[in-house]
């Protein structure tokens, strides 16, 4: 199945289902469009500034029902490789997201924070703290090579302890949930894929013990904000380095990952597919977030190239990424196989790409460029 669809074709799709109110406990969205997380690297020194409250807002203004901000750093020396990655600790940084989530908040909108750490991706001696060695479960990159010493018992704990300090942050400033990055090759799905994850106690092994990790720290941060606070998890097969791999080549295998997660405290599952269009397992037309839904009964969002007709690396030649129609998604939706839907380089490039969709005016939507990454707007 391919998505090559036309804009006639979504003329005559009901966008109705992107666009119905979605409650889940405390959390009430206008509708079923996710602004979802990109690095951006505009925020100098890790703190955010007016531009990205303005960008935001931007989103807010338009009809976006929740927005997850890029990846936020924890506490943690070696949480990334950039000093214009924004953090989420200190008081300067945390000021700067209190007028994130004010700008918001005015413009009618929701918001939760990425809580990130990018673990092993990050290669030894990068800024801002060149002094702090890379950390990941086994020390191994992603091509499965040795750079670092495995992480200690102390390491462990110390970064647990840091995602929950930045889910009571989050809470204290009031944003309206958090996201655990738990994808793409970064920290947390180091711990979750055998093949960066070569440890032989409680935390590697089977399925199981691979999912630890992952566990204490959606537990952590449960046990920081509440029962009534929202946590999602972010979560991908896929690899930056590996666009095939598979944490889970079975629904069975998906499902033993999927149930610790959800005893320690997943409210949402956020779904990361390359293209939201493709099967997860063979015999059966669910995408990942179908099957996640269908493993675990949690509301779950899907992404991947929504509103694109060509893969991301495409923009990256010299070819214009764009705006393919989106009527096999409103199909899917309005069938229940997944709750929320993201956007990504649609929105990056259009903030109101949500407003022009529901208002039919598909002639008006910007396509994606590479260009759309030089700035903020």
């Amino acid at each position: 199945m391919t998505n090559s669809h036309t804009n006639e074709t979504t003329s005559s799709q009901s966008v109705d289902s992107l666009f119905k109110p979605f409650t889940l406990g405390n959390l009430s969205l206008a509708n079923r469009v996710v602004m979802a997380p990109m690095t951006r690297g505009f925020s100098p020194g890790g703190v955010p500034g007016q531009n990205v409250a303005d960008y935001y807002r931007r989103r807010a203004e338009n009809g976006v029902g929740l927005i997850v901000t890029e990846g936020t750093l924890i506490n943690h020396p070696a949480a990334t490789d950039s000093p214009n990655i924004p953090n989420f600790h200190g008081e300067e940084a945390l000021a700067g997201w209190k007028r994130v989530v004010d700008a918001v908040h005015e413009a009618g909108g929701r918001i939760m924070p990425q809580l990130w750490h990018v673990g092993m991706t990050r290669p030894n001696g990068s800024l801002p703290h060149p002094e702090a060695p890379s950390i990941g479960p086994s020390g191994l990159n992603l091509a499965g090579e040795a750079v670092n010493e495995p992480m200690t018992q102390a390491e462990i704990t110390q970064v647990v302890q840091a995602f929950a300090q930045a889910a009571a942050d989050a809470k204290r400033l009031g944003f309206d949930g958090i996201e655990i990055h738990g994808a793409h090759g970064y920290l947390i799905d180091q711990f979750l894929w055998e093949k960066t994850n070569q440890r032989t106690d409680q935390y590697g092994g089977d399925m199981l013990a691979r999912t630890r990790f992952a566990a204490e720290i959606i537990a952590a941060c449960r046990s920081a904000v509440g029962p009534d606070f929202p946590i999602m998890i972010r979560l991908s097969q896929w690899k930056s380095s590996e666009y095939t791999a598979k944490l889970a080549e079975t629904p069975e295998l998906l499902g033993q990952l999927l149930a610790p997660l959800v005893e320690a405290g997943v409210d949402i599952f956020h779904c990361s597919t390359r293209r939201f269009w493709e099967p997860e397992f063979e015999g059966s037309t669910l995408n990942f977030a179908g099957w996640v839904k269908k493993l675990t009964g949690k509301p779950t969002i899907t992404v991947g190239s929504v509103g694109l007709d060509d893969e991301f690396l495409g923009s990256f030649r010299g070819k214009s990424a764009g705006t393919a129609d989106i009527n096999e998604l409103l199909v899917r939706l309005e069938q229940n196989e997944f709750d929320l839907v993201a956007i990504g380089r649609a929105l990056l490039v259009d903030p109101a790409w949500a407003v022009k969709v529901r208002e039919g005016r598909f002639n008006e939507l910007l396509p994606f460029t590479v260009e759309a990454l030089q700035s903020l707007h």
